[in-house]
């Protein structure tokens, strides 16, 4: 959101004076027809919550085991960072670097970025930094992959099975649990509520002081 009143559709960059949609309407780009803003009852407060769980479950999902296998006697568990330190290992930093980002610490910025914005909009406390936190938390929705980090646990897991019997531990379901978090928080956040709320602290705030 901009000060000229004025927002860019994310699809075909169409210029479009930026509404107010009342809960439960629809506003769709008039070019492309995508789907701007769609204002459901209690965002800030159902984001706030998705993002507490997220932030519970991605200690877990990152801790505890998710695929043990037994082969030869030898009993051996994985936890997530085990493929960025086989990557490591293998001379492949590159690729291990981009893991890393993508699959831990990117999804973890992102989920404390929407904590501490909606904590602050739940509880009406002004922030300076509430601003910069929304444009970070906005670059970073394109680079939570935590999806495509499943699919190879999937594919993973299918090729091991031929070789030797899995078994699953805590932490795959607390993954496959985050993901689900994740996925609700970007799918369901409001922006334009979350803009029009910040810039509305911003306000009051100038008028207390």
């Amino acid at each position: 959101m901009n000060s000229t009143g004025f927002d860019a559709c994310p699809e075909c960059d169409l210029l479009i004076n930026l509404a107010q949609p009342k809960i439960g309407e629809k506003v769709h780009c008039p070019r492309c027809g995508l789907l701007l803003s769609q204002p459901r009852k209690q965002n800030i407060e159902r984001t706030f919550a998705l993002s507490i769980a997220g932030f519970i479950l991605f200690f877990p999902a990152n801790l505890l085991p998710m695929v043990g296998i037994s082969l030869l006697g030898n009993a051996n568990t994985g936890i997530l960072m085990s493929g960025v330190i086989s990557l490591f290992d293998q001379n492949m930093w590159p690729v291990a670097v981009v893991v890393f980002l993508a699959s831990i610490l990117f999804p973890l910025v992102h989920i404390s970025l929407s904590l501490l914005i909606s904590g602050h909009l739940y509880f009406n406390r002004p922030n300076r930094y509430l601003v910069l936190w929304m444009r970070w938390m906005q670059h970073l929705d394109e680079w939570v992959m935590l999806e495509v980090y499943m699919l190879s646990i999937i594919v993973a897991c299918v090729k091991l099975m031929a070789i030797a019997p899995l078994k699953f531990g805590w932490g795959l379901y607390a993954f496959i649990a985050l993901i689900v978090i994740t996925t609700l928080l970007t799918s369901t956040l409001d922006k334009q509520l979350f803009w029009r709320r910040i810039e509305q602290l911003r306000k009051d705030n100038r008028h207390a002081s």
